[in-house]
């Protein structure tokens, strides 16, 4: 059975919330590609994006939180429905900041990474993807809620994997000497894993208010 039938406006708003962050999520991608790729210009205007989809996401987490108080709508699950939108909105937030930084330090990665990078990318934004799928299925698809959630934790997992091997390649590899080369390559390593791991946050508390709702 749906969730919130007699609340349809404030399902189509928080449809369009997670319209919102898988837009992100696959702008943060993109953006990191053309990064690799080496073609700035493109990356820039995927931060300027990135920012009007933040503020759309800011927006309509509002407007939702507003209607979820002001009209004393959904209230035995209010709580995680909150939860789950402000997890949500932080992983824009981090995927902004990571594009953002990419773009402003323009840093130089060494043709020896760049497929791990791509990989890296590729396993954090499965992450995200799934987290949205996930999410969407609480509210209409419950018995699928679990299959998403263990897809997240799967490439959570292997974006650790990856950031690992990003980290040993840069501190014992011979492509540049230079210390503060090598910990940028870390920092920007670490930074995109954790788009995954703002993914897991979500699911965490996702697989809660599922189990919550099916007692």
């Amino acid at each position: 059975m749906k969730l919130f039938d007699k609340t349809r406006q404030l399902i189509e708003e928080i449809e369009v919330f997670y319209d919102t962050v898988s837009e992100a999520a696959l702008v943060c991608k993109t953006g990191i590609e053309y990064f690799l790729d080496r073609e700035p210009l493109r990356l820039s205007e995927r931060v300027q994006q990135m920012n009007d989809l933040e503020n759309q996401a800011d927006s309509l987490r509002r407007s939702i939180e507003h209607k979820l108080y002001s009209r004393m709508l959904i209230p035995d699950v209010r709580g995680d429905v909150l939860s789950l939108l402000e997890a949500s909105d932080n992983v824009i937030d981090w995927a902004k900041k990571l594009l953002t930084a990419l773009d402003i330090e323009q840093p130089q990665i060494p043709d020896a990474l760049i497929k791990s990078f791509r990989e890296l990318t590729g396993a954090s934004y499965n992450a995200m993807d799934e987290m949205v799928r996930a999410t969407r299925s609480y509210f209409y698809e419950t018995e699928m809620v679990n299959d998403h959630i263990n897809k997240v934790y799967f490439y959570e997992h292997e974006a650790d994997k990856l950031e690992d091997q990003i980290k040993r390649k840069a501190f014992r590899g011979e492509e540049f000497t230079e210390l503060s080369r090598r910990v940028q390559m870390r920092y920007f390593a670490e930074r995109l894993a954790n788009l995954s791991d703002q993914a897991e946050a979500v699911a965490n508390r996702l697989a809660i208010a599922a189990i919550k709702r099916s007692i």
